[in-house]
């Protein structure tokens, strides 16, 4: 299944009627990653006629293959969240630990990018159905973070539950104190919180891990 079957199937199959056409299939795998692009670089407060903009179709293709923007939001949320799962799963597999936790933890951030505000912008509509979703991916987080701990390439006063706080933080807004932000700048973040998980460590950390 292409990374474009998550979000695309959901919003065909909502659609009534007979199987769609392959244009409309098109017209929706567009839609999907204008939307993902869209939220990644403006927000979740992006508008639909920008969404389809981007995609290169008209507002009138936009309503008639999605029933609004929140239930297009809502399907690349679902998506992105289940991919999420995937990657952290695929890194668990990997036969060195420290890399499988660098490359999950890159993918992550980049995917977040993407995801972030959507739960808030739909208001709830989501609700406990991204429960199960999120309880994988935050045993991905504790099983690749115990993993590299237990090979001794993470330091071991780092709790798992430090970590999904930590990439969240990676990614930056464009200004600060009047500085621009480097076309990479989210990717030096990464690196030196990357760098500051790696065992050994020089100093130990204040207070208590989050709950």
């Amino acid at each position: 299944m292409s990374s474009r079957d998550g979000a695309v199937g959901v919003l065909l199959a909502a659609e009534p009627g007979r199987t769609p056409r392959a244009d409309a299939r098109r017209n929706m795998e567009r839609l999907v990653e204008a939307a993902r692009a869209a939220v990644a670089e403006i927000g979740v407060e992006v508008t639909a006629h920008e969404i389809a903009r981007r995609a290169g179709v008209g507002i009138g293709t936009f309503y008639r293959r999605v029933s609004s923007r929140e239930a297009l939001l809502e399907a690349v949320l679902d998506e992105v969240l289940a991919e999420m799962a995937d990657l952290a799963a695929d890194a668990a597999a990997d036969p060195d630990p420290w890399h499988g936790f660098e490359t999950f933890a890159a993918a992550y951030v980049r995917l977040r990018a993407e995801s972030c505000g959507i739960r808030e912008a739909v208001g709830g509509a989501c609700g406990p159905n991204l429960d199960p979703v999120l309880g994988q991916i935050q045993e991905g987080v504790r099983l690749l973070v115990e993993r590299a701990q237990e090979a001794g390439v993470m330091r071991a006063d780092v709790a798992w539950q430090d970590v999904p706080f930590l990439l969240a933080a990676v990614a930056t807004g464009p200004r600060t104190l009047r500085l621009r932000a480097g076309d990479e700048q989210w990717g030096r973040n990464l690196r030196i919180v990357l760098d500051g998980l790696r065992a050994p460590r020089s100093q130990a950390l204040p207070g208590t891990p989050p709950a």
